[in-house]
């Protein structure tokens, strides 16, 4: 057995345990310096709009420069992009804390949001790479536990940090990323990959071991990426727009609520999706993707729906567990369908993939915004509910991607 599908930990690859490690450095860093960001642009004098922008510029760019950090990973391979990603980050991030007016504030913060995507694009295709077709659902629970345990531990540090200077964050998640950079430069540099397709298996040393790609036109002729691609849209428009912004004012403005109550909810909803993470990854190696990305778009359709339903307190954290246990089918199941579809670097087809989390949580908080604005909560959330309802409605006519699956000339699943 070739070295890349030895299983030391779990039964998947060392490298699933470096990548994570590395996750869970990003993601502690980016909620320690979360909280205090518009706080820190405040400073400078400017209004709340331009406040909030300093927020948005890293997400905005994270989405425009997605497509290049695909095709840089296409040229130069997973680790090289992966540690040029996290290095301007870590330079951008030190130096925004050193910022001595708010535009150069504002532009740091859009040139972290560049290295965010070429992060976020290597780290994902190598994780895809350096496993078994058979383990993808179980090797991107264990990444996506990286950042959920960051993000929730970040913002806890981020307070304490504040109360003693606003500058501080920012140089200690300057020092995770830098962290993340050893990490990766030292544990990664001769990790191996296999090119698995279609359920064969072959394994390579080195970035340039696999000489099949598909490109991204290819993979959208894919159904099932084509379901993996709305999926992920719902989720970032769900997941990491509206609970993290419509939510909270939910709270106050129905549930006559306060910070307390927010927290309560949100914390319920990370123990939730932590705790079903690996379940989830397990179902979608064993049982299949389809079965998986179909119960996480149902019950994350049903969990908004509970919002407007049930407009209580115990309501709402019903809501926010359910969407909780949801949230792990689907940070699980798409993305090892776009693994089962791409054959070696598909560095653009992850990227549009990623590209594809990120619009939703651009658009998210802004249209669904607008409607509770203009409309009501309940158009806001039902929206929402339809949009993520549409990935599972793909979901259900997309064919199974599973290694072991044979799927008929007209693209539907026929059994093993």
């Amino acid at each position: 057995m070739s070295p890349v599908l030895r299983r030391p930990s779990f039964g998947l690859p060392r490298e699933v345990a470096v990548l994570t490690a590395v996750s869970f450095s990003v993601a502690v860093g980016y909620g320690i310096v979360s909280p205090v960001l518009s706080l820190f642009a405040r400073d400078f004098g400017v209004g709340r709009a331009a406040a909030g922008a300093v927020v948005s510029a890293f997400a905005v760019m994270r989405l425009a420069s997605g497509l290049a950090g695909g095709r840089l990973v296409d040229r130069l391979g997973e680790r090289k992009v992966l540690a040029s990603g996290l290095g301007i980050v870590a330079v951008s991030s030190l130096l925004a804390g050193l910022a001595q007016s708010y535009t150069q504030l504002l532009v740091l913060r859009g040139a972290g949001g560049v290295g965010s995507a070429m992060f976020t694009v290597s780290a994902l295709s190598l994780l895809l790479r350096v496993v078994p077709a058979d383990s993808r659902g179980r090797a991107t629970s264990w990444f996506q536990s990286g950042f959920l345990l960051g993000g929730v531990s970040g913002p806890a540090f981020g307070g304490a940090l504040a109360a003693v200077s606003l500058r501080a964050p920012f140089f200690v998640y300057a020092a995770t990323l830098a962290v993340a950079t050893a990490v990766t430069v030292i544990f990664l540099s001769r990790a191996e990959v296999a090119d698995t397709h279609a359920g064969g298996q072959a394994a390579g040393q080195g970035d340039g071991a696999a000489t099949a790609r598909t490109p991204l036109r290819e993979a959208l002729r894919s159904r099932a990426y084509q379901a993996a691609l709305v999926v992920n849209l719902g989720t970032g428009w769900a997941l990491f727009g509206i609970r993290a912004s419509l939510v909270p004012l939910f709270v106050a403005d129905v549930l006559g609520r306060g910070a307390g109550t927010v927290g309560l909810g949100l914390l319920v909803g990370s123990v939730a999706q932590a705790l079903a993470l690996w379940p989830a990854g397990r179902v979608a190696d064993r049982v299949g993707r389809k079965p998986a990305m179909l119960a996480g778009g149902i019950g994350a359709s049903l969990a908004l729906a509970l919002l407007v339903v049930l407009d209580t307190v115990p309501g709402f954290l019903i809501s926010m567990a359910l969407y909780g246990l949801a949230a792990a089918a689907l940070g699980v199941a798409p993305a090892a369908v776009v693994g089962d579809v791409v054959r070696g670097r598909g560095g653009t087809s992850v990227a549009a993939f990623q590209m594809a989390s990120d619009l939703g949580a651009v658009g998210g908080p802004l249209v669904a915004g607008w409607l509770a604005d203009e409309v009501s909560y309940a158009w806001a959330f039902g929206v929402s509910a339809a949009i993520v309802a549409a990935g599972a409605v793909m979901s259900a006519r997309m064919p199974e991607t599973r290694p072991g699956e044979r799927v008929d000339a007209g693209g539907r699943t026929v059994g093993r």
